[in-house]
C-alpha cells in the first residue's frame, strides 16, 4: 500500500504545465490589445481655411478701417490697432469694431467687410496666442448667442429668420442637419486673417 502512494507521489511531482499555448495566448492577447486600444493623438486647432488662391489672382482689397489688427510679440503682450492692450479687452473691442455698421469712422463699415488680423512671432507664447484666438472667436461667439436668443442681430436689429429662438448659438447649432445653412454665420460671419509669425529675419 505505501508503495502505491509512493507512486502516486512519484507521478504527481512529475506532472508539468504545458507552456507552449501559453505564448500563443499571450501573443493573441498583445495583438488584440494593439488592434484595439486607440492612441491619442494631439490634433490641433480645428480651422476652415479657405480655399488655395490662384497664384495670379491678387487678393481682394480691404480698406484700412475694415481692418482690426492684432500683434502678439515674442513675450506675449499685445497691440491693438498699434496702443498697448491686455487679452481682457480684447473681446469687447472685437464686438465694437463688428458691430460698428459705420457709426465710428475709425472701425468697421459693416460685419460682412470687418477683419479680424491677428499676427505673431515665432517665439510668441503658445498660451497667449490660444487666448487671443480665444477672445476673438468668444466676441463672435457672442453676438451668434444674442441672435439665437432674439432672431436679429446685434445694433442694427436686422431680422434673421431661425423659425424659432434659442437659448444660445450651440442649440441652434445643434438642430442643423448636414447640408442645412446656418442663417446665423450667414447673416453675420467671422472673417479672420492668422498671419504667419515673424521669424526675426
Amino acid at each position: 500500500m505505501a508503495g502505491l502512494l509512493d507512486k502516486r507521489r512519484e507521478d504527481r511531482d512529475e506532472a508539468e504545465i504545458p507552456t507552449a499555448g501559453m505564448a500563443d495566448i499571450a501573443f493573441l492577447l498583445l495583438i488584440f490589445f494593439l488592434v484595439t486600444t486607440t492612441i491619442n493623438v494631439d490634433t490641433g486647432i480645428g480651422m476652415t481655411l479657405p480655399p488655395e488662391l490662384n497664384p495670379d489672382q491678387k487678393p481682394p482689397p480691404v480698406k484700412e478701417r475694415n481692418l482690426f489688427k492684432i500683434l502678439v510679440n515674442a513675450q506675449g503682450e499685445l497691440l491693438v490697432e498699434e496702443e498697448p492692450a491686455s487679452i481682457g479687452q480684447l473681446r469687447r473691442r472685437v464686438k465694437e469694431h463688428v458691430t460698428n455698421y459705420g457709426s465710428d469712422p475709425d472701425l468697421a463699415v459693416s460685419p460682412d467687410k470687418a477683419v479680424i488680423s491677428i499676427k505673431t512671432d515665432a517665439q510668441t507664447p503658445y498660451n497667449t496666442y490660444i487666448e487671443v484666438l480665444d477672445e476673438v472667436w468668444m466676441a463672435y461667439r457672442e453676438i451668434w448667442d444674442q441672435i439665437a436668443q432674439t432672431g436679429r442681430t446685434p445694433v442694427k436689429g436686422e431680422s434673421v429668420d431661425l423659425g424659432k429662438t434659442y437659448s444660445n448659438y450651440q442649440e441652434y447649432y445643434n438642430t442643423l442637419e448636414p447640408g442645412d445653412d446656418n442663417k446665423i454665420r450667414d447673416a453675420f460671419g467671422a472673417q479672420i486673417s492668422i498671419a504667419e509669425p515673424d521669424t526675426g529675419e
